[in-house]
């Protein structure tokens, strides 16, 4: 289930990655996401040959940076027309068109990220669903990393997505206002880091 398809309109892949080629080319980094993933796993010792699902992974920005970073990562998507861009880019990685609600991969990863304003392009009311299942892929003492706009009426909140994240095992370990760790201050963007089980 996901609202993508109803809000993104008639962009194409292609025409999604335009902007990121555009920020590339002025030389802005479009890579903030894989820069906290990696710092992330460095920090728990779980680099090299770690394993991350990109959940929601669109064109496969983040997906295919952390493999060159040497990640092992899983890109799974809803959208055909975003996963068909993502392998004309890079075919030998493992895109996959499934739902987050009920896909089973049969395996479990370091870390899971949902960039790109992943869960407010869920289904209403799915999100409990999408957590609790992101969960059932994490290993032990995994994270469950997520990027997202707020303050949209009727729009997921903070609060409702950490008693989601609660009610799947997920204990809240970090929240920022940006993908580079700057403060948090209630505003309009949070990037939350959930560990799956209790403790630090």
């Amino acid at each position: 289930m996901s609202r993508w398809n109803d809000l993104r309109g008639a962009r194409s892949g292609a025409d999604y990655d335009s902007r990121w080629t555009a920020m590339e080319a002025a030389g802005e980094s479009i890579h903030g996401e894989a820069d906290l993933v990696s710092q992330l796993l460095e920090s728990c010792g779980r680099e090299p040959g770690a394993s991350v699902l990109d959940a929601g992974c669109g064109t496969g920005r983040v997906a295919i940076e952390l493999d060159r970073r040497g990640v092992s990562v899983v890109g799974v998507d809803l959208d055909p027309d975003m996963l068909a861009e993502a392998r004309s880019k890079a075919p030998e990685l493992c895109w996959l068109q499934e739902d987050l609600c009920d896909v089973d991969l049969g395996r479990q990863f370091d870390l899971i990220v949902m960039a790109g304003n992943v869960m407010i392009f869920v289904e209403p009311g799915a999100e409990a669903a999408v957590l609790s299942n992101m969960a059932r892929h994490l290993a032990h003492g995994g994270l469950l990393l997520a990027g997202f706009q707020l303050g949209q009426v009727g729009q997921l909140s903070l609060g409702a997505y950490d008693r989601h994240c609660a009610a799947a095992g997920l204990t809240l370990v970090g929240r920022w206002a940006t993908w580079e760790r700057g403060e948090y201050r209630n505003g309009n963007y949070a990037v939350s880091l959930h560990r799956l089980g209790s403790g630090g």
